[in-house]
């Protein structure tokens, strides 16, 4: 698909025209919903509650993705490539969330990250294969894929291997309750979820190894791909999203190869903490989460 795309980019990588608007927001607003008071607006809504806001750590708005996305090139965009997977640290440029709410154009992105010429050109890259590449195989999956919101959707030969040990005795199960809690034996996986719970962000890195521990710690693999997707879409400011849904099918075998045989995942891509020591400095992510989630608590 990469090479494919990137013919096209040429065609399709221009300067958005500015348009004048015909009528503001604020003009085309529902009856009875005062805009100056989201408040009022955010308590007529069918929420839920359980779900804590999370604006001390991101802001909304076109404004904000582009003061965040500007101090990104200026500031990390150099060290992309080698940190994009390192999550004890944010060498990231937090962007899905204004791509998922519309707040922040993915032509805009592309053509902006290359001003920034001094930061190389494999870490230019890098992101642009993240932003054009990656996302755009997900937005394409779910546009062509009947039913991508259901296990039904992953590739037959994934749910045949891991149906084959479906019954294969897991080390560790845990309730929904207990994991949408953090209430695991994992610190890494607990310090994955808290951060999810509590900034409505996970690092790129830690949401592979969040599913791949749920598919090992439900009952079925069934349950395991409709647990992941429910915490997803509750948590994730940029949950609901078509990466959200590719993104969960992943650890479930979407878009990946047969690996080694093993229990419970059979030929599913495995995931297991000494790989995290191996290569991050998980304990150093582990104490970056707690030190956030303490801040947020006081």
């Amino acid at each position: 698909m990469r090479p494919k795309l990137t013919r096209l980019w040429p065609n399709y990588l221009q300067d958005v025209a500015v348009v004048a608007l015909n009528k503001k927001s604020i003009d085309i607003a529902p009856g009875g919903l005062n805009w100056r008071e989201p408040h009022w607006v955010a308590a007529k809504l069918k929420l839920d509650r359980s779900v804590p806001a999370v604006s001390e750590h991101f802001r909304g708005g076109t404004a904000e993705a582009q003061k965040a996305f500007t101090q990104f090139c200026a500031d990390l965009l150099r060290d992309y490539k080698d940190t994009r997977n390192q999550p004890q640290t944010d060498n990231v440029s937090q962007m899905s969330k204004y791509l998922h709410f519309g707040q922040i154009s993915p032509v805009w992105l592309a053509l902006e990250v290359r001003k920034y010429a001094r930061a190389g050109a494999t870490n230019i890259e890098s992101f642009v294969d993240e932003l054009l590449v990656r996302r755009e195989l997900s937005m394409n999956w779910v546009e062509f894929t009947d039913h991508y919101e259901s296990y039904e959707s992953m590739p037959e030969w994934s749910r045949k291997t891991l149906a084959e040990h479906a019954r294969d005795t897991r080390p560790y199960l845990y309730s929904r309750a207990q994991l949408e809690n953090a209430k695991t034996h994992d610190p890494y996986w607990n310090a994955a979820m808290n951060e999810m719970r509590f900034t409505g962000y996970m690092h790129n890195h830690m949401r592979m190894y969040w599913g791949k521990k749920i598919l090992e710690w439900t009952s079925s693999p069934e349950e395991g791909h409709a647990t992941a997707l429910a915490i997803n879409n509750k948590f994730f400011l940029d949950g609901r999203d078509a990466n959200s849904f590719a993104n969960i099918a992943w650890v479930f075998g979407q878009h990946d190869r047969p690996w080694f045989e093993r229990p419970i995942f059979r030929k599913v891509r495995y995931m297991n903490a000494a790989g995290l020591e191996r290569k991050c400095d998980i304990k150093g992510y582990v104490a970056k989460v707690n030190a956030r989630i303490a801040q947020y608590r006081a």
